[in-house]
């Protein structure tokens, strides 16, 4: 019999990269349904993998055509990675429809999420704490808050085989399904519509400020009321919630990081460079009973605790993009992270300490930008004025995306599970335009909101400080009664106990307002 060739046994095309089928999401776009990139091959992880095995030397005594099957199997299960099981809903949904972000959209949704008008009323905090106790509790928020952020993004694939695209998801994979609900939902939810209830007021607020400034005595006999600028920003908010999915939103992103940066930055430069007002004094402000001065203090730190904001929307970003056993999704997250949490301690730590030294105990409670317009609206010129919060406006709409996403997609997902079938664009459409509309409505007609937002605040504080240590311990496993497994513990507690005394000063603030109303009203 005549022999054949070797090479014509076995006959196997090279493929340098696996494929993967896509899915045609309701945006147009293609979702590649954990597909990454390839690039040159880099270097052996130390620890174990699935195909570490299939080594040079392991693969040295076989002959050609065997080896050419090891190998393509190697580059196919480094490309697959760890096999996840992908929901086929995750296609339809506009956290998971497109995954191909990268670790520049990482650092413009992070700096957009993460850094906003909380920050301009961290004075206020060091007018209560003064300068000692300002300083080392804004930098131990700084990294405590930055160490629960990597154990997120560590927390995102943590179990192979398994992304984790949403913060509630997370915390049932480590509470259980029941309890995990009942711990993440409320502050999830209540971060991103509360957020985008609260980004319309302030926005319809400066928008109303921004014209006058600029119309000056100009302006008509019948201006538009504050409640009709509320509804000229929901209408713009609207408007630019179209745009399909999280990954569509990273140019807004990168508007909302820029103009965040920017006038921050203007404010505490504008405020250090005036003269400073008279009597002004750095001593923390002295209150006539005990209690109050506890419940101020309480109050001041919570402050601080609430300028870091965004956890809530950590999953969500990472799950844009795409991660194979090569290539995993944490690494590009982190680099972008890191880029924009250096950036946010540039811009924190000035206006902390500069609006401060400005202003003193003087500062009024709303923040460097009240101050700023109290003390030198006459001093600076318009022009700056009106660029300072124009740049407000843009970052207001700009973090109502990203905040209103999680939303969206809730709305979506319920659609999607009952009707087996994808979001058509006038039944997304519908959707935005009705959260919209309710954020604008219940901004409108509770005004009283605003007098909760210490209680509501430190509930869900967790979601930051506490929860993310409490999720390592259950997922990861540490050795018990090791330092890691107590450090975490620890800082979990930690989180759950400052958010008990917070909403306990939320409520007595509430208490003291309510007395106030009742004792001293006007005849």
């Amino acid at each position: 019999m005549e022999e054949r060739p070797e090479t014509e046994l076995i006959s196997i095309p090279a493929t340098p990269r696996a494929s993967t089928p896509e899915i045609l999401t309701p945006s147009g776009q293609r979702s590649p349904r954990g597909l990454a990139s390839t690039g040159p091959a880099s270097k052996e992880a130390k620890s174990w993998t699935p195909t570490s095995f299939i080594s040079p030397r392991f693969l040295s005594p076989i002959g050609t055509p065997m080896k050419r099957v090891l190998v393509n199997m190697k580059g196919y299960l480094e490309e697959v990675g760890h096999l996840t099981k992908l929901n086929p809903q995750d296609a339809w949904l506009p956290i998971t429809e497109s995954r191909n972000g990268n670790a520049h959209y990482a650092a413009f949704h992070n700096l957009n999420a993460g850094f906003g008008f909380q920050a301009l009323v961290l004075p206020v905090a060091f007018s209560f704490l003064g300068w000692s106790w300002g300083i080392i509790s804004l930098t131990i928020a700084y990294f405590w808050q930055l160490y629960t952020l990597w154990i997120l993004v560590q927390l995102h694939e943590a179990v192979p085989g398994k992304r984790y695209n949403r913060y509630v998801e997370l915390a049932q994979a480590a509470f259980g399904d029941r309890l995990g609900v009942w711990l993440a939902l409320f502050p999830t939810v209540y971060l991103s519509a509360g957020t985008a209830t609260a980004l319309i007021l302030i926005g319809g607020e400066t928008m109303k400020l921004f014209f006058q400034i600029v119309c000056g005595p100009l302006c008509s006999s019948n201006p538009l009321t504050t409640v009709e600028w509320y509804l000229v920003f929901t209408s713009l908010c609207i408007v630019l919630s179209q745009l399909p999915n999280l990954n569509s939103i990273a140019g807004l992103s990168l508007v909302g990081a820029v103009t965040a940066i920017i006038y921050s930055t203007m404010a505490w430069i504008l405020s250090v460079s005036q003269q400073r007002p008279p009597l002004i004094s750095y001593q923390p402000i002295s209150l006539p009973s005990p209690s109050a001065t506890l419940s101020s203090f309480l109050n001041a730190l919570g402050i601080i605790a609430f300028a870091f904001r965004g956890h809530n929307l950590v999953l969500e970003i990472q799950a844009t993009m795409p991660s194979t056993f090569k290539h995993p999704a944490h690494v590009p997250m982190w680099k972008g992270a890191k880029f924009a949490y250096c950036f946010i301690a540039m811009c924190l730590f000035p206006v902390a300490i500069g609006g401060f030294w400005a202003y003193g105990n003087l500062m009024p409670s709303g923040g460097i930008l009240n101050a700023l317009y109290a003390f030198h609206s006459h001093d600076i010129p318009r022009g700056l004025l009106a660029m300072t919060f124009l740049l407000v406006v843009f970052n207001c709409l700009s973090s109502f995306q990203i905040y209103s996403m999680p939303a969206f997609d809730s709305f979506e997902a319920g659609y999607t599970s009952r009707t087996n079938r994808p979001c058509s664009i006038w039944v997304r459409s519908g959707f935005r335009v009705f959260f919209g509309f309710v954020s604008f409505f219940i901004g409108v007609a509770l005004p009283f909101l605003s007098s909760l937002a210490g209680l509501l605040g430190g509930l869900t504080l967790p979601v930051t400080f506490a929860y993310p240590c409490f999720m390592w311990v259950l997922i990861k496993r540490p050795t018990k009664y090791s330092f890691n497994w107590y450090f975490h513990w620890t800082l979990g507690w930690l989180g759950v106990a400052f958010s008990l005394a917070f909403s306990i000063g939320g409520i007595w603030s509430i208490v003291n307002s309510g007395l106030k109303l009742k004792f001293f009203k006007p005849n």
